[in-house]
Parts: C-alpha cells; sequence; structure tokens
C-alpha cells in the first residue's frame, strides 16, 4: 500500500528531505556495522510483564532473532503488504517483532497493552489483520487468550511469546521461506510501514497509515535535537505505539545503533535504577515528573543520574522555571517537543535556542527570515488560521489554529476511521491545536490551547467522547462530561463530572466501565457530582470551565 502521491514523492524527494531509507535497510545496515555491539535491554521488570527471562541482545544476536521471527510470520501466511497486529509490552520481543514485520514488508499496527475486548474488537473491525503477535501472558492477564476469543470477520492467526503449545522463545521455520520470500520482495519507502491509531476527540479510534518517508523525515528531527550518536544509551519509557515510543527512540535507535533501554509500565523506582546501573545518556519523561523530581531532590538521593545530559519532554506545555531547573542543579537539557500521528513535528533544542526559559514557552516558525532549524523543520510550511473567521493570522499574540505542511506529515487517515477530511483547500493538516506567534520579531510560536477534547495521561490519549458515550448507559448518570485534571507523575487523570439520576459513586462508575471491557488506563480516577454542567450560549459543555474547578 503506496500513501503520497507522485507529486509528494517528487516534491520532498527532489529537495532531499525524503531518501531511501527504509526501517529494515538501516537495521540490517546496523548488523553488519555492529554486530557484537549491545542493541537492546528488556526492563528490569520482565518477569511481571511477560513470560520469558530478562534479555539484552548484540545487533547480530537481534538479527538471528528478527529472522526466525520473520520465518514464522511467513509461515504462518503473512506476506508483503499483509497487516500484523502487536500487542507487547515494551521488551526486546515488541522490537524483534516490528522489526521482523517490517523485514518480510508486511504492515504493523502496534496496539497498547493496555487495549482489551472493547478496543481491540474495535481495530479488527476497521482493518484486516492477518497474524496478531503477543504474549500468552501480559501482568496477570491472559492475554493470547483474550485475543483468540476475539469475533472478528476474518479471525487472524494468533502467535504468541509464552504459549504453551509453540513458544515464540523457541518456535522456529525453515530459513528457505525468508531466503526465497527476500529474493522477490521489492521495498519502495512508500509503502506502508505502520498504522497506529489515534482517538482524536471522537470515540471511535482513527487509523493513521505512515510509510518509511515520512517516520524518516520525523526520525530526521528526534535524532538530531538531542543530537544523538551511537555512543549513547537510551532509556525508552513510553509504549512503540505512537509518535513518541516509535518517532522518538525507535527510529533513531535505527539510524545510530545506540543502546536502547526498554522500560515498562512507568514505575519511578524502576526508571531511576536503569539511569543509574546503565549509565543511561538520554531519555523521555512528561513534564509532571520532571517538575516534581525538582520540586522533590531527595528522590533522586540514593541514584546516580550523573549520565544523564539531556532529557525530552513534551505533550503539555513545559513550566520555564522547570527547564531552568533542570539546567542549572543538574546540568541537564531538557528538548521541548510537541507532535502527534498525523505529522506535527515541533522542538526547541539547547543548540538553536539555548535559553532554558525560551526553550519551554517557544517553538520554531518554520519559514522566518533568521531561523535555521534542526532536521526537516526548515522544510515545514505553517499557518494559523482564525477558526471562526478562516482568516490567516500574520500579526504577534493573536491566536489561531496551526495548520502545516511538510514531509513528516502523513497521508491521511486508513479509510472508513475517519469522518472528515484532516487536511484544507490548500492541503494542509489541520491540527485542531491553538498557538500565537510570539518572541523577538515573531520569530517563534508558543503554543496556547488544545483545541480538541483531549486527556493525556501518562503519554496515552484518552478520547473523552468514548467514555461519555459509554457511560450515557449508566442507569443512575443523567449527564456527564468527562476532563482531565492534573496529575504530577502522569499529567493528566480522568475525572467524570455526573448530574446524577440516583446515588452513584465512583466504583460503580467503574465497574460498569470495566464490564465493557475498557482499557484500564482510561479509567476515570475522580468523580464530581454537580447539579448541572455549565453550558454556553448554544449549549456546548463549557469542559474550560470543569477544568479550571479541579
Amino acid at each position: 500500500m503506496r500513501l503520497h502521491p507522485a507529486e509528494h514523492v517528487e516534491r520532498f524527494t527532489s529537495s532531499g528531505w525524503w531518501t531511501g531509507d527504509t526501517v529494515d535497510g538501516l537495521f540490517r545496515s546496523q548488523v553488519s556495522a555492529r554486530p557484537d555491539a549491545v542493541a537492546i535491554i528488556d526492563p528490569l521488570n520482565k518477569p511481571s510483564l511477560m513470560d520469558g527471562p530478562a534479555r539484552r541482545l548484540t545487533w547480530g544476536e537481534l538479527g538471528d532473532e528478527v529472522d526466525r521471527i520473520a520465518a514464522l510470520l511467513l509461515e504462518t501466511g503473512v506476506g508483503q503488504g499483509d497487516v500484523v497486529a502487536v500487542q507487547l509490552p515494551n521488551s526486546v520481543e515488541l522490537a524483534v517483532t516490528f522489526l521482523a514485520v517490517s523485514r518480510i514488508g508486511a504492515v504493523v499496527t502496534p496496539l497498547p497493552v493496555q487495549y482489551r475486548e472493547y478496543e481491540l474488537a474495535q481495530v479488527m473491525g476497521l482493518v484486516t489483520v492477518k497474524a496478531f503477535v503477543t504474549a500468552e501472558r501480559v501482568g496477570d492477564r491472559g492475554n493470547a487468550e483474550i485475543v483468540r476469543r476475539l469475533e472478528a470477520p476474518a479471525p487472524p492467526a494468533v502467535l504468541a511469546w509464552g504459549d504453551p503449545v509453540r513458544d515464540l522463545e523457541s518456535a522456529s521455520a525453515d530459513p528457505a521461506l525468508l531466503a526465497a520470500h527476500l529474493k522477490g520482495l521489492e521495498t519502495d519507502p512508500n509503502d506502508c510501514v505502520t498504522i497506529c491509531w489515534t482517538s482524536g476527540t471522537e470515540a471511535t479510534p482513527k487509523g493513521v497509515p505512515r510509510c518509511h518517508y515520512d517516520w524518516f523525515a520525523v526520525e530526521s528531527n528526534t535524532t538530531a535535537a538531542p543530537s544523538l550518536t551511537g555512543d549513547d544509551v537510551v532509556l525508552n519509557p513510553f509504549p512503540m505505539v505512537n509518535m513518541a515510543g516509535i518517532g522518538g527512540v525507535f527510529l533513531p535507535w535505527l539510524r545510530t545503533g545506540f543502546q536502547m533501554v526498554q522500560h515498562h509500565p512507568f514505575d519511578l523506582p524502576v526508571y531511576l535504577d536503569q539511569i543509574t546501573e546503565e549509565r543511561v545518556t538520554y531519555t523521555l519523561a512528561p513534564p509532571a515528573l520532571l517538575t516534581m523530581l525538582l520540586r522533590k531532590p531527595e528522590m533522586l538521593g540514593r541514584y546516580d543520574i550523573s549520565s544523564l545530559t539531556r532529557i525530552g519532554s513534551g505533550s503539555a506545555p513545559l513550566p520555564p522555571w522547570m527547564v531552568k531547573g533542570w539546567q542549572e542543579r543538574y546540568g541537564i537539557a531538557v528538548i521541548n517537543f510537541f507532535g502527534s500521528n498525523e505529522g506535527i513535528a515541533l522542538l526547541s533544542d539547547p543548540v538553536n535556542i539555548p535559553d532554558p526559559v525560551e526553550r519551554a514557552r517557544f517553538f520554531p516558525r518554520p519559514g522566518v527570515p533568521g531561523g535555521a532549524w534542526p532536521g526537516t523543520l526548515d522544510a515545514t510550511q505553517v499557518k494559523l488560521v482564525d477558526p471562526s473567521s478562516g482568516e490567516e493570522i500574520t500579526e504577534p499574540g493573536r491566536p489561531g489554529e496551526l495548520r502545516l505542511s511538510g514531509p513528516t506529515v502523513f497521508a491521511g487517515y486508513l479509510a472508513g476511521t475517519a469522518a472528515e477530511d484532516p487536511f484544507d483547500a490548500d492541503g494542509y493538516l489541520v491540527t485542531g491545536d491553538v498557538f500565537e506567534i510570539d518572541g523577538p520579531g515573531g520569530r517563534y510560536l508558543r503554543f496556547v490551547d488544545r483545541a480538541k477534547d483531549m486527556i493525556i495521561r501518562g503519554g496515552m490519549n484518552i478520547a473523552a467522547a468514548e467514555l461519555e458515550a459509554l457511560l450515557a448507559g449508566h442507569p443512575a448518570i443523567v449527564e456527564v462530561a468527562i476532563v482531565g485534571y492534573p496529575d504530577e507523575v502522569l499529567g493528566e487523570k480522568v475525572c467524570a463530572v455526573v448530574v446524577p439520576r440516583d446515588d452513584i459513586d465512583l466504583r460503580s462508575v467503574v465497574d460498569f466501565l470495566r464490564d465493557k471491557g475498557i482499557a484500564s488506563y482510561k479509567l476515570p480516577e475522580r468523580l464530581e457530582i454537580v447539579e448541572d454542567l455549565p453550558r454556553n450560549a448554544v449549549g456546548k459543555i463549557l469542559k474550560r470551565e470543569l477544568r479550571e474547578r479541579l
């Protein structure tokens, strides 16, 4: 499945922003160049996540493992262009599976391990999955059995790490299958390599196809901003299911060959132990966590973070005092990222914006004279548009919706998964995020607010509309609004604001949603009872007012 039209390919390849790089091509280059170097390290708490020992593999060992799983997928009937669902914790096995699917020219659709029957059934109804790779056990949940019981129009083959009958840890297939397949395989960088899922503001997930071209345009930014090299040790705490995990760590790992240390689920003592033991030089962290650690330095007392030189953060505005504090107290530069699955890829790095206060407040405004930005930012075109009049905004201090076009932008949602075209009449991606022109000479963009009704809990997107639609069926609820409230570790948590019909408590709300088979990370952790929901003149619920109350 080739994604971008020929004119886009010509435009960005002729200018050098898109190259012939592919996921498998870069992987094979690292295996060849550094076969004996350590490539990937499992989480310290691996036994609590899934069956099998915690491992660390060299690039050579990883290459052998990828070939073995690739042959197994072929034996199962997976071919070029087929979709393989992958639901695994951050682990060696996740990277192996991702690379094996890419090796044979198939498409990875990575799914959060928190997804349960409800979300899995949604995805299986939107895309035909040829094979589903998971673990027999994920935490205390029999995940492979859940997948086997799913009803789908065309049930996929289920392959599981830890399967008592045929464990992927030891199973093998004829290597000649892979050799014959690769001999006839032609991979185009415009071929779809992943389909990620985003809830946005809607109840039904939207499929976000990505090809090698646009993924590596993103990677050029996320590798350049922290100046990553093969000598780095990078701790990855974000699930490899969307922009942060794939674009922020996995692809830079393939580009540079650094050691990738996996972490899952987020556990602060384990996270800090890994920084200390593995001598981590770069990691990612939500701003709320960085703020908390700066306010409570005693929490870092028994850990050695002296190897750490920079941290990537984002998904919420960065407090300027926090970015300045990490730089002054620990000599650690915080890089400010603003991204999305669809293609927003703004960042403020310490080389181009050395002042930590400016770096926290501003993002580059591509196209402005005097700016020289890393990666593909210089090839990105942006404009701010008044959401009510449609007028383009060119003066500072006036909020407008961000729209952009460039090599990092995806080609469009998977057919049948989005009601509206995400692009405007000029071909710009309509982001739904509000910015202002700011800084000296209008050189920067400043984030104002998320226009989309989204809650981001620990880097995971939660669509309020989905929960509201489900809770509308609760017998004790008249009306409900779902909003986020601040949390110092996760950034936001979910609050249900309810107009009740009868007596109701948080346990009742959570049990009702659990019965729907919904992922646990979406469950409300706070309940507020109100007599009525605040509304504007046209009847729209004023969620900003609710958030301010919380």
